[in-house]
């Protein structure tokens, strides 16, 4: 198995087959060829704390880096740190083409998920994405010409099986991971090389994007994002060929989300506001306007924050006569409280974030666990702002505890970041035990 490659500076060095003293000797070399001649200090050791994280290059150094790989300056005023370098990835494009070429990529994606665990994709590339599905009009379904006929009664079998994995409790889901791929890879072969009809087909479609969608999110608990993403797009892709907005739409939130997660919020916005412009079921409306406010939060937008976050409340209270679409349909009042506590706490408001936290969680079902765990840890980091420190590690561990049972390992992550906040109370009770078993983690 290869290493591990953790940041786009390292995966940029693979590309060229050069290594860190190769970095530092070019960039040297494009610090002489400077006409203002600028100097340079890089060796090893500094390429590699860029590439660990530990430090970022200064504005000078990053010229420098550019010079390098021949990346013309205008990127570097576009795109922060470390987005400029080459070669980000960049999703399949949307059409009935692309569809079976977006879950081939994403399988390729999933059986090299050790590498490139940084990556992405880029703020720009989500934008165009989310404006390519909201302006490109499907086309129609065209029947495969090579293989055997798909018999409808094996979509139906499939579609039961897939509906039956999926709703199954969170602790059991773990435990499906390669059904679900197996399932998906089934579809993909039936996409590919079979024959059906066009109701046939669109069913295909629909059932390959929930499954990759399902996948996506697997991936994306495991702590896999380059993976999840490519998943996500092939899902767009299906959802988009079988004309389905509301699914598309979720997809995009999705994006969205991973992108909050990351820390990257600017890139959540564009997807969101193009999914809210493309579905109209109040539930589904509800969740992208909360998702877009905590985005804002984020960025520290407070009137748009609290602008979308009056408009997720208002379309929760909407009733339809229609149900809601599957990947909204978990959407309660438990997690607009606990999602606008998350945004409250990001805007500096404390006292009000623990106030809607605490409600959330009394108000969320035992059958959640995962989302009950990430929420235990907005817990406890609401109780740590607020300096109530003894019961911050109760919570904390109590997250920890269910996290590693479910094995959600991007919760046990969330839990992991708190361990800065901890460290200036290491006297009080509890705090030694919990730094301790998050090291050993």
């Amino acid at each position: 198995m290869d290493d591990r490659i953790r940041h786009p500076l390292a995966y940029a060095r693979a590309l060229r087959g050069w290594s860190q003293t190769d970095l530092a000797a070019r960039i040297h070399h494009a610090a002489g060829n400077r006409p203002e001649g600028l100097r340079s200090g890089t060796d090893k050791a500094a390429v590699s704390k860029w590439e660990n994280g530990r430090k970022t290059p200064s504005t000078e150094s990053q010229l420098l880096i550019a010079d390098a790989f021949d990346v013309p300056a205008g990127d570097l005023e576009a795109f922060e740190w470390p987005h400029w370098l080459p070669g980000q990835e960049q999703p399949v494009p949307l059409g009935s083409s692309f569809t079976v070429h977006a879950l081939r990529d994403a399988q390729r994606a999933a059986m090299d998920h050790r590498r490139r665990t940084f990556m992405t994709f880029s703020a720009l590339a989500l934008a165009g994405l989310s404006t390519q599905w909201a302006a490109l009009e499907p086309g129609r379904l065209t029947t495969s010409l090579n293989g055997k006929r798909v018999d409808g009664e094996l979509v139906d079998w499939l579609e039961e099986t897939s509906a039956r994995l999926t709703a199954l409790p969170t602790e059991q889901r773990q435990h499906t991971a390669k059904l679900m791929d197996a399932q998906l890879d089934t579809v993909t072969d039936l996409l590919e090389q079979g024959r059906y009809t066009e109701p046939v087909g669109r069913r295909l479609h629909l059932l390959a994007a929930s499954l990759a969608g399902t996948c996506g999110w697997h991936r994306f608990d495991q702590g896999h994002h380059f993976t999840a993403g490519k998943l996500w797009n092939a899902a767009l892709t299906n959802a988009h060929a079988a004309r389905d907005r509301d699914l598309g739409a979720g997809i995009l939130s999705d994006f969205a989300y991973q992108s909050i997660w990351l820390a990257q919020p600017a890139a959540a916005v564009e997807p969101l506001s193009q999914a809210l412009i493309h579905t109209q079921h109040p539930t589904a409306r509800s969740l992208l306007h909360l998702r877009r406010a905590r985005a804002h939060a984020a960025l520290g937008a407070t009137a748009d924050c609290h602008r979308d976050l009056a408009a997720a409340e208002v379309a929760l209270l909407t009733d339809s006569p229609d149900p809601a679409p599957a990947w909204c349909r978990w959407m309660s009042t438990a997690d607009l409280a606990v999602d606008s506590g998350q945004c409250m706490l990001d805007l500096g408001r404390t006292d009000e974030a623990h106030a809607r936290i605490d409600e959330g969680m009394s108000l969320l079902p035992r059958s959640r666990d995962k989302t009950r765990g990430i929420f235990l840890t907005y817990e406890a980091r609401s109780l740590l702002k607020a300096r109530e420190v003894e019961q911050a590690v109760a919570v904390a561990n109590r997250s920890l505890d269910l996290a590693t049972r479910i094995g959600a390992e991007r919760c046990v992550t969330l839990v992991r970041e708190l361990a800065p906040g901890f460290r200036a109370y290491g006297q009080v009770d509890g705090v030694s035990d919990l730094m301790d078993r998050l090291r050993a983690g």
